[in-house]
Order: structure tokens, then sequence, then C-alpha cells
């Protein structure tokens, strides 16, 4: 599943996990325009609440998460997405990865929005 993540007008593209219940939840909710609030839980990611709960029943009860990893975080039903490296968490579900653009993650420091949608 291909999707594009629109960031300051700039277009970047991203792949979802196949087989993966919370990647399908998640691509079922798009086009999303999220609000992404900067938490600087161990200066590593952006985050953003959804409308709902995703689906975890397929996935892993946890993961590492690298530099561009889109993921849920099924405890808290968030959307958070990576600028830097992060140890295991259990809860964190890795729902696909960027292929480019972090650095326009890490240049923000207040709250954003982002457009993603189901790529054409």
């Amino acid at each position: 599943m291909q999707i594009t993540m629109e960031i300051d007008g700039e277009i970047i593209n991203a792949s979802l996990e196949n087989g993966s219940s919370a990647a399908a939840d998640f691509y079922a909710l798009l086009p999303l325009t999220l609000t992404l609030t900067l938490t600087d839980y161990a200066s590593t990611e952006k985050v953003s609440d959804l409308p709902g709960k995703l689906s975890t029943h397929t996935d892993p009860a946890g993961t590492s998460a690298k530099a561009g990893d889109i993921t849920y975080y099924a405890p808290w039903g968030n959307l958070a997405i990576f600028y830097k490296n992060f140890g295991h968490a259990n809860g964190l579900v890795k729902l696909g990865t960027m292929e480019s653009g972090v650095d326009l993650l890490k240049k923000h420091k207040e709250a954003f929005e982002v457009v993603i949608k189901a790529a054409d």
C-alpha cells in the first residue's frame, strides 16, 4: 500500500506494511488531514491522535523504530512518525516507512499539519 504525505507543500512517498491489520485500518482512514503536535518524547517523534483505534490483532506486540518509520502506539491510540531511531517499545506497531522527508519532521518545533493520502 503506497501513501503520500504532504508537509510544507512537499510530497513524501511512503509504503505501508503488507499483512498488518493496523496498517490496513490506517489506510482505510485516508485521506486524513492531521495536526501533528511536537512531543519531545525522547526527542525522536512527531505524534497525532487518530479518529479511532486501529486493529492490531495481526501485528507484533512491540517493535523498535528507525528514523522515517510511521507507527501506531496502541496504548494511546496515536500515530507516531519517528525522526530519530528509538529502542524497542511494547505497544508500538510499525505501519510503514517514509522514503524521504525526515528532515522536514526535524525542523518543526511547533504543531504543523500534514495531509496523508493513498497514492494515485
